[in-house]
């Protein structure tokens, strides 16, 4: 029954697109984020149905859409110049085989993105991509976060709606793109308009920023916690009532805290001592061993390159005997082809220095243009306009909070992250082309001024 209901919804899904071709866009961004051809054990399982979704959303694109004033942007060429630049250095990677395998679903972010923003012509079509964004992981997060709120999960315990250790329903991948989800998902409860702000959608909006919080609970996964600071941060840099906000937040936790499982509070207390986790410790001794792959490596050593590494480390075990008296057991750990558990080494590793150049200028570049457009419309009253500063702030909190998170987890290439830096390219061009039309530089408009 499970497999022909979503052997059902992605036909329909496609299916309209034949009459709104726009809608391909969206079902190929809901097939992506939730892979429902990896929920099925059925037919769905065995129908290319991620690829189909993406033929039919650049070929109906290519022959029934409007092109007038259509051009690429700053970010857009560096897209670009990343795609091919992961494809030479797939050409001579170190493990050919393996590289080719992570190639077949990279390259498919990395156009993806470039082509969302062709198609991002208006607010309507912002905003759904912007639902299905939400919507598609909210499909993930609330039966996760359901087992969370009746006890169950746990690190590597917490089942979504696969039983499978990969993409997003890995538990620290999900963790922190669940939290970047949330300032989506309250810019929707706000602004939204396929569904207006009515009771229904706050309830429902609300909850599922819950599920969202529950993630890194019910994962067990100290990135999530990270993320749930930082977006905590984000919110109080621009929130009007920031001693209520404060003081909201601080009850949550003190009544939050003694409830959370034993199990939880025990891995989180890893952060502060990393040397006595394993985990943590195969972190470290991997970024290291990618520092010196790097000086003899500067291009990288393709995708997977980690396969290669050798980590020798020891893990630190204080046994107290008394208040000021401690045994320190050191413990020699050897291990071999580990991840990189950073995006940032993840790149270094792969890329080398050129790569992780261009993955890094795509995003904070993202970041500055966000600002840009927060700043120009953050006292915008008409209802034309008044909805893109809230939307470029959450879009910056959402990348804001990838940027930290994928310290500690190798999300280089997510193909989420790279539909939010479409998203993202998309409101700058929108901005830009309707401002033009209005012929109203922002030169002329706003001492901050967006560049072309």
């Amino acid at each position: 029954m499970l497999d022909l209901f979503l052997l059902s919804f992605v036909l329909a899904f496609i299916g309209v697109g034949f009459r709104k071709p726009f809608i391909f866009v969206l079902a190929y961004t809901y097939i992506d984020i939730v892979a429902p051809q990896k929920v099925s054990w059925g037919i769905l399982s065995h129908i290319p149905v991620s690829l189909i979704a993406f033929l039919c959303a650049f070929i109906s694109w290519f022959v029934a859409e409007d092109k007038n004033g259509i051009r690429f942007s700053l970010r857009q060429f560096i897209l670009l110049a990343l795609l091919v630049y992961c494809g030479l250095s797939t050409q001579t990677a170190d493990f050919p085989v393996e590289a080719l395998e992570k190639w077949a679903w990279v390259w498919k972010a990395l156009l993806f993105a470039l082509f969302l923003p062709l198609t991002l012509r208006t607010r309507l079509r912002i905003e759904a991509i912007t639902m299905i964004l939400v919507l598609s992981i909210g499909v993930i997060v609330i039966g996760g976060g359901i087992k969370t709120a009746v006890g169950g999960g746990g690190y590597g315990e917490l089942r979504l709606l696969v039983n499978d250790n990969t993409g997003l329903y890995e538990g620290s991948i999900i963790s922190a793109v669940a939290i970047a989800a949330i300032p989506l998902a309250l810019w929707l409860m706000r602004f939204g308009t396929i569904f207006p702000p009515d009771w229904r959608v706050k309830v429902f909006a609300l909850a599922l920023c819950f599920a969202c919080v529950l993630m890194p609970i019910g994962t067990g996964a100290r990135t999530g916690l990270v993320c749930v600071v930082v977006l905590a941060a984000m919110i109080l840099r621009t929130a009007k009532r920031r001693l209520l906000i404060v003081s909201v937040m601080a009850i949550g936790a003190l009544i939050a805290v003694p409830l959370l499982p034993k199990e939880f509070t025990d891995r989180m207390g890893t952060i502060k001592n990393h040397q006595s986790d394993q985990s943590a410790g195969t972190r470290i001794a991997v970024w290291k061993w990618t520092i010196e792959f790097a000086k003899t490596h500067p291009f990288g050593g393709g995708f997977e390159a980690y396969r290669q590494n050798r980590l020798e480390y020891d893990t630190v075990k204080a046994d107290y005997a008394g208040d000021n008296n401690a045994a320190l057991e050191y413990q020699p750990i050897v291990e071999e082809g580990r991840a990189y558990h950073s995006s940032y080494f993840e790149m270094l590793g792969e890329q080398g220095y050129p790569g992780l150049a261009l993955w890094l200028s795509l995003h904070l570049l993202g970041i500055w243009q966000m600002e840009l457009l927060r700043r120009r419309f953050r006292k915008e009253t008409s209802e034309e306009f008044r909805w893109v500063g809230p939307l470029a702030e959450a879009l910056q909190q959402a990348q804001v909070i990838y940027m930290v998170g994928s310290t500690f987890v190798g999300i280089a290439f997510q193909p989420f992250v790279y539909m939010l830096v479409g998203l993202q390219c998309g409101l700058w061009a929108y901005i830009k082309r309707v401002r033009a039309a209005k012929a109203e530089p922002f030169r002329k408009s706003s001492p901050v001024a967006l560049p072309a």
